[in-house]
């Protein structure tokens, strides 16, 4: 059972919960009106210390399709951290109103801390470099949506592997499906961290630099932004932001089956030309996410259709 539970990292789930997960997506994305007043009476906290398009507009489409009500605040300034007040005590706070909290915050690590104050299902909605594992669940169901499955698939990852949660967290997820195997494709600067490759050691992985020689053998490539905000040295970014460009040459390189993903936002790193291309699912994948969302709330929720 998943009522109650918490969410900060992909692994406090089974694979058996995750795909309880993914099937409940799946059956909302077939018939989202079947489910739309199951978490009526019910309130949703969102509490963004950091920037969010897609994430928090998901979450928060999600609970209103779902019948439900959403309080909250999308920057740090408009709530009491801009007077000093800890992330305990907002925790503490928030969840002594609502059914359940969603948060995105700047510093690693601030997911774990704030589970221990919390007295409602809590999802970490992103936690500086660290975890993103509500945007792993929108990759897993794209993932198994389009392909059918979740093992044995060739995955290159592309761009900012050293600062870029959603790929740590999405390596982790995969590293529990048989056959997988990674690229990793980055600068020597933003290499993926040695403590996201030690969880592969039954999974092949190799690194390049290059996209060029990685992409004729790849199932899925995953692009990823040069994070701008996670660099302490501007002239580091100036020198990497536009290291990797996916465009039409490079996708006539690409197998004829091979999809490409990115959490977005995009800057440079996929060119609009990309767009036209059928492989290209990044767009469906981000309406991907407010469904696996949708049956997120409502597990932690512990409702369903009957109620």
């Amino acid at each position: 059972m998943l009522k109650s539970r918490n969410l900060v990292q992909p692994e406090d789930f089974s694979i058996k919960e995750i795909d309880e997960i993914l099937d409940l997506a799946q059956q909302i994305m077939a018939n989202p009106d079947k489910y739309s007043e199951v978490c009526k009476g019910k309130l949703l906290a969102t509490l963004f210390y950091e920037p969010s398009t897609r994430t928090r507009l998901s979450f928060e489409s999600a609970m209103k399709r779902l019948g439900g009500n959403v309080v909250g605040f999308s920057e740090p300034g408009s709530s009491s951290a801009s007077k000093g007040e800890s992330l305990a005590d907002t925790i503490r706070i928030v969840s002594g109103y609502v059914d359940i909290i969603a948060m995105r915050h700047p510093i690693a690590g601030s997911a774990d801390e704030a589970v221990k104050y919390t007295e409602v299902p809590f999802i970490n909605a992103g936690d500086g470099g660290n975890q993103h594992p509500t945007q792993t669940l929108t990759d897993l169901l794209t993932i198994k949506t389009l392909t059918g499955r979740l093992d044995n698939h060739v995955i290159g990852l592309c761009g900012d592997l050293k600062y870029g949660r959603t790929v740590h967290s999405l390596v982790k997820a995969m590293n529990r499906y048989n056959d997988s195997k990674f690229v990793f494709i980055a600068p020597e600067q933003l290499r993926m961290p040695g403590y996201v490759k030690q969880y592969l050691k039954d999974h092949v992985y190799y690194e390049t630099a290059s996209l060029d020689n990685a992409i004729p053998s790849l199932d899925l490539l995953y692009m990823t932004r040069i994070q701008k905000e996670r660099f302490a040295d501007l002239e580091e970014y100036e020198l990497l932001k536009d290291c990797y460009r996916l465009d039409a040459d490079k996708m006539s390189k690409a197998p004829e089956n091979m999809l490409v993903m990115h959490p977005l936002p995009r800057v440079n790193e996929i060119a609009t030309e990309v767009d036209n291309d059928k492989r290209a699912v990044y767009f469906q994948q981000a309406k991907f996410g407010m469904y696996v969302r949708m049956a997120l709330i409502m597990k932690l929720l512990g409702v369903d259709v009957e109620e």
